[in-house]
């Protein structure tokens, strides 16, 4: 049964990744859609809400011209337009279509022919795939000739261009001028300047952000070697193919971004890098919408007053978290990060940064999963969750298990309970910060329940009910700021 109240506000936000969830039908209009329609919203007395388009469509509802509910998540053979859009982006960003991955292996994954992707790319976001990923290289090279001062043969194979030749053709012929001329607009003279090892970049926000809720939740949660966190700024070692480095997060002065600094050893994968850091720290979300929702709710209503930028922390490293929540079953938040740090020193490899706090790369999978039930459990670990660190590792080195936004989150949470030792608890957590999904509830949350009132897991999911589709931020007011109730 669909709750019309609660839908709504998924519809209102337009948040792909409720895309195929749900389908609305327009009573003034007699057409159906997806939650992603650009069409204007219809008022809330005029919708109907469906589960499938099987089911609008038999009330007599017809499908939407601009939006195609055919091409929502979970309907053969196209399993996901917007999806489909964001592993296509993903992709591009990663550098794997470059590296052996093309077209049609990514259209392949969702049962499509590189025609049809090319199609709903082109519905999508109005652009061919070559097209996009043209411009996505042309919007990072503006910003790293504004920002940086990095060499512009850096800057043309950092942002995906095969020779410079070919950059700054491309940039004359959509910007109608050469790169140089930008930067000297920005006032910049890189060759004037000593040469550098790192580099400074902005990334944006929708203002307000609570940034000292952010750092506080990943300074207890840091891994010992891999992450280092204090009151101002969040700093890692990277790993991204065979490049290395370290990245420093701060939050920007005077301005609603933060300020990456990166080794200039990452430029190569910058595109990753950056979207990554976008899933850490929730740099995509709608604060405003989400506190509005929320602070509808007189449990939650301080908190959101308190915290109205308060964000759901996600993962640079999808296994990497994974490992994390793991380990921290059953057991404290520190004893967790102890666990997680021998686990890191084990199996990470050592590398050498300017920061005595930074001394290891986080593990890959493929290394985990060649280790033995007893190398892991020699840590402290013990027996039942060392096989499921080893069933894990195993599943995401075949692509059985994607750890990552881009994939359909529901799905994933089925695979991930099919593994031995991950319960609902578990996968909903991961959910909600490594495949960034914002409904997701861990009701068998041990503080949650507590925070709630000693409630039970099933009382819990009913109270939950409220707070949808903003779940994964209405459990982080929980942790934050509720104390235990008594009963009434």
């Amino acid at each position: 049964m669909i709750d019309g109240k609660i839908v709504y506000q998924a519809l209102i936000s337009r948040d792909a990744r409720f895309d195929g969830l749900f389908y609305v039908g327009v009573t003034s209009t007699g057409i159906y859609c997806r939650p992603v329609c650009p069409a204007k919203p219809p008022r809330e007395k005029n919708c109907r809400f469906f589960s499938s388009a099987e089911a609008a469509e038999k009330a007599a509802f017809r499908p939407c011209l601009r939006c195609r509910p055919e091409l929502a998540p979970g309907n053969a053979p196209v399993d996901s337009s917007r999806r489909v859009t964001d592993l296509l982006l993903q992709k591009i960003e990663e550098g794997l279509i470059e590296n052996g991955a093309s077209l049609e292996d990514i259209a392949t994954q969702f049962s499509l022919s590189s025609r049809q992707l090319r199609r709903i790319v082109q519905k999508e976001l109005g652009v061919s795939p070559m097209e996009l990923k043209q411009t996505r290289r042309l919007l990072l090279a503006k910003q790293l000739l504004t920002e940086t001062t990095l060499p512009i043969t850096e800057i043309a194979y950092a942002s995906g261009f095969a020779s410079l030749r070919r950059f700054n053709a491309a940039f004359s012929n959509s910007y109608r001028m050469p790169p140089s001329r930008l930067r000297k607009n920005a006032g910049q003279s890189p060759d004037r300047l000593p040469p550098q090892e790192t580099s400074t970049l902005l990334l944006s926000y929708r203002p307000p952000y609570d940034w000292k809720a952010m750092l506080d939740f990943l300074h207890k949660r840091a891994i010992k070697g891999i992450e280092h966190v204090d009151t101002q700024s969040y700093a890692r070692t990277v790993q991204l193919g065979k490049h290395k480095g370290w990245i420093r997060v701060v939050q920007a002065s005077h301005q609603s971004a933060l300020k990456i600094e990166f080794t200039h050893s990452l430029t190569p994968v910058l595109p990753a890098l950056l979207r990554r850091l976008r899933n850490l720290f929730d740099l995509t979300a709608h604060p405003t919408l989400i506190a509005r929702h929320l602070q509808q709710m007189p449990l939650l209503q301080e908190s959101v007053s308190r915290n109205p930028g308060l964000r759901v922390p996600g993962a640079f490293d999808g296994f990497e978290m994974t490992v994390r929540a793991i380990l921290g079953q059953q057991i404290t938040v520190k004893a967790a990060t102890t666990l997680t740090g021998r686990f890191a020193a084990a199996f990470g490899e050592t590398v050498a940064t300017p920061f005595p706090e930074l001394s290891h790369i986080t593990p890959l999978p493929s290394k985990v999963a060649t280790a033995t039930l007893d190398d892991i459990a020699s840590l402290g670990i013990v027996s039942t969750r060392a096989g499921t660190l080893l069933a894990v590792a195993k599943a995401c080195t075949t692509g059985a298990l994607q750890l990552e936004a881009a994939v359909h989150p529901q799905e994933m949470i089925a695979r991930l309970i099919e593994l031995p030792g991950i319960g609902a608890w578990t996968a909903h957590y991961i959910a909600m910060r490594a495949l960034r999904w914002p409904d997701a509830f861990p009701k068998e949350d041990v503080v949650v329940r507590k925070n709630l009132g000693g409630v039970t897991a099933k009382q819990a999911e009913v109270m939950s009910q409220a707070w949808r589709p903003w779940r994964s931020y209405a459990v982080m007011h929980i942790w934050k700021n509720l104390t235990p109730v008594k009963e009434k």
